[in-house]
């Protein structure tokens, strides 16, 4: 079934017309739990450029790129509809539960990313509206639409909508990117990878009822830890050059080691697991790990570009 002929199904649950929505899944349409991860890659970028910002005005820059990220989730959640349906960790999705239509997600997810990009414009600069915009459309339509169901190197490209946040967060201060800011996109572009091919690993099956072309259900589980192994070598590294560069400070610089060497772990663990292993823990480790990882990281990173701010004359 599509994501069009899902449309043309009764999905309210309620003969009588009246909507079984509640504002929670509403909420649940912006995907909240990577929106947290957005708002906090969005505020480290923020924080981290050159360059004074009214707090109100910062403010605002976050709320925008929420709702924008928000925006996105929606658009997601109307147009993969059909394959939700027929995973577990997704069946109970509002719209392939009924609970919302999904002509009322894609009606959502619109007026989100306008208003969204509409005040990031106004209130901050056009160039940072742009770069929300383009992030929207490529998650919601080069990722989805495209990327999602046609090749097994959908979360690779498609992941680099999931990594401009600290950019947008950049932009809202500068007016531009810069090479810290690019530097922020690739830790999250190549933290992406072995964070979902591990997930994939040990979710093959409802990948593979989905038709979604997963890369362990497409080149097999050898090849898929041997790419989780290499994505998480180059991403370590990467992972130390904030500290490298000079706009991070040692507890970044130590605490991206530690963490890095014990992401490596992990992933070498998960390359050696056995093909067939229904268990999956290395895989498992790795994914649950992988979020620890990024969110300490990007944590650490705020905590001292905001008492870098701070102890400036001038603060923010």
């Amino acid at each position: 079934m599509s994501a069009v002929d899902i449309t043309e199904l009764d999905v309210s649950g309620d003969r009588s017309g009246i909507s079984l929505a509640e504002p929670g899944d509403f909420f649940a349409l912006l995907k909240p739990r990577v929106m947290s991860l957005v708002v906090l890659t969005a505020i480290t970028g923020l924080v981290l450029a050159p360059g004074p910002i009214n707090p109100a005005l910062a403010f605002i820059a976050i709320l925008s790129i929420a709702l924008g990220a928000g925006a996105s989730g929606a658009l997601n959640m109307w147009y993969d509809a059909d394959i939700d349906a027929v995973m577990g960790r997704t069946a109970t999705r509002p719209v392939p539960a009924g609970r919302i239509a999904p002509e009322t997600a894609l009606a959502f997810g619109l007026a989100m990313s306008l208003l969204s990009v509409c005040m990031l414009g106004l209130a901050l600069n056009w160039f940072a509206a742009a770069f929300l915009a383009f992030t929207i459309f490529f998650y919601a339509v080069v990722y989805t639409m495209v990327l999602k169901r046609w090749t097994p190197q959908n979360i690779v490209i498609g992941g680099a909508a999931g990594a401009f946040p600290p950019m947008i967060g950049w932009a809202c201060v500068t007016g531009g990117v810069s090479m810290e800011s690019a530097i922020l996109f690739l830790i999250i572009f190549l933290w992406t990878p072995p964070h979902f091919w591990a997930l994939a690993m040990f979710k093959m099956k409802d990948y593979a009822a989905a038709g979604v072309p997963m890369l362990p259900n497409v080149a097999g589980e050898t090849a898929t830890r041997f790419q989780i192994f290499v994505y998480s070598l180059i991403l370590v590294p990467v992972g130390f050059l904030p500290f490298a560069m000079g706009f991070a400070g040692p507890v970044y610089g130590i605490a991206s080691v530690l963490l890095g060497a014990y992401f490596v772990y992990l992933a070498w663990q998960t390359y050696r697991m056995a093909d067939g292993d229904e268990k999956m823990l290395p895989a498992k480790r790795l994914f649950g790990f992988s979020i620890a990882y990024l969110f300490s990281l990007f944590g650490i990173l705020l905590v001292e570009g905001l008492v870098a701010r701070l102890t400036t004359a001038g603060g923010l």
